[in-house]
């Protein structure tokens, strides 16, 4: 068997595995002890976490076009430049651990889902996505992924309460909740911070910190940048959130900890976004050209990982290019596809509301005329449509 393995990633590899050392030290608050300085990653670990932050960036170019021909209507918030910290996150997470977040969800919907056809007709309304077109850019779902929520900062306390659930449940779950910098000053997010400490839940509250809340710089809105200790009686970890190996770590890390019973923990993942808040926002008032480049050129986490792995001779350069080109074409092929997709239909409107409804009907805007309730969904299907489902079989 090891011998079938070394000559398959010979194909791809002149190294067997490669360690690194985290460039940015981790920053602690209340620990003595934070996450491991060095990685070891084999090539097939490389290869995943390569294919997984180039799967989100090629997502969120496609969402930038589609948004430009009109192909999605509302609000898009994209997640380019920030992939690190989702990616590093989830190559971490076992199967009973689960994850909320904010209205910038694209990346982690498809990390959680793996339905990356799913997630982009879901962005342009179609009855084949995510949530069968219904909540569009800020609202997709999976299993164990409670979304996209559009309520500024309401995420922090849903997260505490699935923590509760984990504790209640005692099937050693931690609950990732994850938030911006400009959602960290709310006070909600103190009210789940006080009671996940009071009933030490297994919730680790990770602050985005992208620097920017909407236009405003976190000099201007926060009397204390450090997000990390925010908390007060939690502890806290600093992290390079440009880093993926740094992100990896701190979650390994986080999970361990709130395992242990400690209860919850604080982890500030300082990042960066290359586009504006949202699409309407064309990200340069509040900032410089010349800033948004350097951080391209010098800090894009795919451009970094690329020449790590590849100078330690991890994953050779051929091979990640052809990772490169086959996604883009898969990407490139659901965009066709998704044009010619259908939209929800009247039929969908009073869809879903519950798991199983107890009456035939769903009570209307207009009286004596009760909407039809119906089910598409199944929670042993994991949130995919019945016709989907049949598809696959």
């Amino acid at each position: 068997m090891h011998n079938s393995r070394y000559s398959q990633i010979k194909k791809f590899a002149t190294a067997a595995k490669a360690t690194f050392k985290i460039e940015k030290p981790f920053k602690l608050h209340k620990l003595d002890n934070g996450p491991a300085s060095t990685v070891t990653l084999t090539p097939e670990d490389a290869i995943k976490i390569y294919e997984n932050l180039v799967m989100l960036r090629r997502i969120e170019n496609a969402a930038n076009t589609m948004y430009k021909e009109k192909l999605i209507r509302g609000f898009c918030h994209l997640y380019t430049g920030q992939e690190a910290v989702a990616v590093g996150i989830r190559s971490m997470l076992r199967k009973v651990d689960t994850v909320v977040t904010s209205y910038r969800c694209h990346g982690w919907a498809q990390l959680m889902s793996g339905d990356m056809f799913g997630v982009l007709a879901e962005i342009a309304g179609c009855k084949s996505g995510r949530s069968r077109g219904k909540g569009g850019s800020m609202h997709i779902y999976a299993k164990n992924f409670y979304g996209g929520n559009a309520i500024v900062g309401s995420q922090i306390p849903l997260g505490a309460g699935i923590a509760f659930a984990h504790k209640y449940r005692n099937d050693g779950g931690v609950c990732f909740a994850v938030y911006g910098d400009g959602a960290a000053n709310q006070g909600q997010a103190f009210e789940a911070y006080n009671i996940a400490k009071l009933w030490n839940l297994p919730c680790v509250f990770v602050c985005e910190n992208n620097i920017y809340g909407m236009g405003t710089s976190i000099k201007r809105s926060s009397a204390s940048t450090e997000f990390y200790k925010r908390g007060d009686y939690i502890p806290g970890v600093w992290v390079d959130g440009m880093d993926v190996l740094a992100s990896r770590e701190a979650a390994r890390y986080a999970i361990e900890h709130c395992n242990s019973g400690k209860g919850p923990l604080i982890m500030e993942m300082e990042t960066y976004r290359f586009t504006g808040h949202s699409m309407s926002d064309p990200g340069t008032s509040y900032r410089t050209r010349e800033e948004v480049k350097q951080m391209r050129e010098n800090r894009d986490p795919i451009k970094v990982f690329r020449e790590k792995v590849t100078s330690t001779g991890l994953v050779t350069a051929a091979k990640l290019k052809e990772l490169s080109n086959r996604i883009r074409e898969e990407v490139n092929d659901a965009f066709e596809r998704i044009k010619v997709e259908k939209e929800s239909g009247p039929e969908d409107l009073a869809a879903d509301i519950y798991q199983k409804n107890l009456h035939p009907s769903i009570r209307g805007i207009i009286p004596n005329a009760p909407l039809a309730h119906a089910n598409f969904y199944k929670q042993e299907n994991d949130f995919i449509p019945l016709e989907k489902k049949e598809k696959k079989n």
